[in-house]
């Protein structure tokens, strides 16, 4: 199963390229399930209008992703009229689709895991547990550390940490995917406005389907043909 991360962003376009981005969005998840991928929203950063979004961030998985996204990732064209300034003469906005690059993955595998039991504590007198029941759960590659002491069973607190630090690293490794995100928005600000990838066009935003017929390169190709047949 491949995972990538995918931002659709404005930008430092105006508002109208924040509303093709929320719009880009709906095309790009029904696409998504379509194509029976699966998708989960990281991110979203509102635009300025209701409606609008200056960036967000897609989640995939499936076992190919690379022919899908050849599809999508790029500068998308928006071809149509300002709602938020119907006289501007600008006729043609750009967003882009990027991947986001994930310089780190940490997978809990059971070999990075160590256990350290310890004593319980607690009140005094009779309540006080007498056997190292406590465990301490360290995942070395990320040094992060949960200690539980739950129960009074050390197989039941393992069987606990085990859950607890799976869930303590991927919030680490979701809050540093958040910073490589923000990091890499940020070098993504300047939009080529040429060549998209996909053109959609009007007030509905319906997909602008372009149909390469490259007349105009045969008859070049022709006409370069017949004055080498004449020389």
């Amino acid at each position: 199963m491949k995972t990538k991360i995918i931002q659709i962003t404005s930008g430092r376009g105006p508002a109208e390229c924040c509303w093709v981005v929320a719009q880009v969005l709906k095309h790009f998840l029904e696409a998504v399930k379509q194509n029976g991928i699966d998708s989960k929203i990281l991110q979203r950063e509102k635009g300025i209008e209701n409606m609008t979004l200056q960036s967000v961030t897609v989640q995939l998985k499936a076992k190919t992703l690379d022919q899908f996204l050849n599809q999508w990732i790029g500068t998308i064209q928006w071809v149509g009229v300002s709602k938020f300034r119907p006289q501007h003469k600008r006729k043609n906005w750009f967003v882009a689709l990027n991947e986001i690059e994930q310089k780190q993955h940490f997978e809990i595998n059971e070999n990075d895991i160590s256990y350290q039991a310890t004593r319980s504590s607690g009140p005094g007198g009779q309540h006080v547990n007498k056997v190292s029941s406590a465990i301490r759960a360290i995942h070395e590659p990320t040094k992060t550390q949960v200690l539980v002491m739950d129960s009074r069973s050390q197989h039941q607190n393992k069987k606990i940490a085990k859950i607890r630090l799976q869930e303590k690293v991927a919030e680490i490794q979701l809050q540093m995917l958040k910073s490589n995100i923000k990091n890499q928005w940020e070098n993504h600000l300047n939009i080529v406005r040429g060549n998209p990838i996909q053109v959609f066009k009007g007030s509905d935003f319906k997909k602008n389907t372009i149909i390469k017929t490259y007349k105009k390169q045969r008859n070049t190709l022709k006409s370069e043909l017949r004055e080498q047949l004449n020389n």
